[in-house]
C-alpha cells in the first residue's frame, strides 16, 4: 500500500494543476542501459492508459542534457514521464529544462549516484575490450547479475535482453558508457515524483533509491518485492499496480 506524504501546501502546489485525470495526458517512456523501447511490452496494456503512449529511445546525443532535448522534442507538448535505470537520470534532466512539460514524473530503479573513478574506468576497460564488428550486446553473465536470484537461469529473459542490446549496436554501448550521470537536478525538481526501487536490485540498492526519493521536493517511495533491477521485465504486473495507484492519489488530492 502507497504512503502519501504529509499534506503541505507544497503538496497541494504541485499536484494543483492536475484538474483531468493523469492517464488523459500522453505518457512517455524511457528505458535504461542498452534497452529499447520493448523493455515497457507488457507493462503498457497493464496501465491502461487513456492518451497517446511515447516509447521513446535513449538519443540522439552524446552528454545527457543532448539527450534529453531529443527526448523533449520527441515528446508531446505535455506529459507524464517514466524514465528506467539510466533513464531515470535523463527523465530528470528532462524535467529540469523542461518543468513546465512535465506534469508527473516516476523514476524505476534508478539513483542519485554518479559513477565513481574506478567504475568509469572499468566501463572504458570494457568498451576498449570488445569488438564493434561481433558486438551482440551485454554478456550473459552480466545480465544475470542485474536479475532477481531465482530469474538468472532464465535463457529466455537473459537472451531478450541481450537482443536489445545487440539492436541497440556497439556506438550505444560507447556513447551510454560515457555518460556522466552527475549534475543532473533533485532538489530543484517542482513534479510530483514517485520513485520505485526493488528489493533484490544488485545494481541500486535500497540506500541509493530512498536517498533519491529523500532528495526531491514531496516525492513518494515505493520498493517493491521478488524484483531484481529488470522490473519493467520481472514484475510488470506490480510496477503498472504501483504507478496506476499513485496516480489515482494524485487525483484525489487536486
Amino acid at each position: 500500500m502507497l504512503q502519501l506524504p504529509k499534506l503541505t501546501e507544497k503538496t497541494f502546489d504541485l499536484v494543483d494543476e492536475m484538474k483531468i485525470p493523469a492517464t488523459s495526458y500522453p505518457l512517455v517512456l524511457l528505458p535504461g542501459f542498452m534497452l529499447d523501447e520493448t523493455l515497457w511490452d507488457e507493462v503498457v496494456p497493464l496501465l491502461q492508459w487513456e492518451a497517446p503512449v511515447h516509447r521513446l529511445s535513449l538519443g540522439p546525443g552524446t552528454t545527457t542534457e543532448e539527450i534529453a532535448r531529443s527526448v523533449a522534442a520527441a515528446a508531446p507538448e505535455r506529459f507524464v514521464l517514466v524514465g528506467f535505470s539510466l533513464g531515470g537520470y535523463i527523465a530528470r534532466k528532462v524535467a529540469e529544462l523542461f518543468p513546465e512539460r512535465v506534469v508527473a514524473l516516476v523514476l524505476v530503479a534508478s539513483s542519485l549516484e554518479s559513477d565513481t573513478p574506478e567504475r568509469a574506468k572499468a566501463k572504458q576497460d570494457a568498451i576498449r575490450a570488445l569488438d564493434p564488428s561481433t558486438f551482440r550486446g551485454l554478456s550473459t553473465g552480466s545480465i544475470a547479475q542485474s536479475l532477481h536470484p531465482d530469474r538468472r537461469g532464465d535463457r529466455e529473459l537473459v537472451t531478450r535482453i541481450r537482443e536489445m542490446g545487440r539492436r541497440l549496436g556497439y556506438q550505444a554501448m560507447v556513447v551510454q558508457s560515457g555518460l556522466r550521470r552527475d549534475g543532473i537536478a533533485a532538489a530543484t525538481l517542482t513534479c510530483p515524483t514517485l520513485v520505485i526501487g526493488a528489493d533484490r536490485d544488485a545494481l541500486r540498492s535500497a540506500d541509493e533509491t530512498e536517498k533519491l526519493a529523500a532528495a526531491i521536493p514531496g516525492a513518494m517511495l515505493e520498493m517493491t518485492k521478488h524484483s531484481g533491477h529488470m522490473l519493467p521485465l520481472e514484475q510488470p504486473h506490480a510496477l503498472a499496480a504501483i504507478v496506476k495507484t499513485w496516480l489515482d492519489a494524485l487525483e484525489k488530492l487536486s
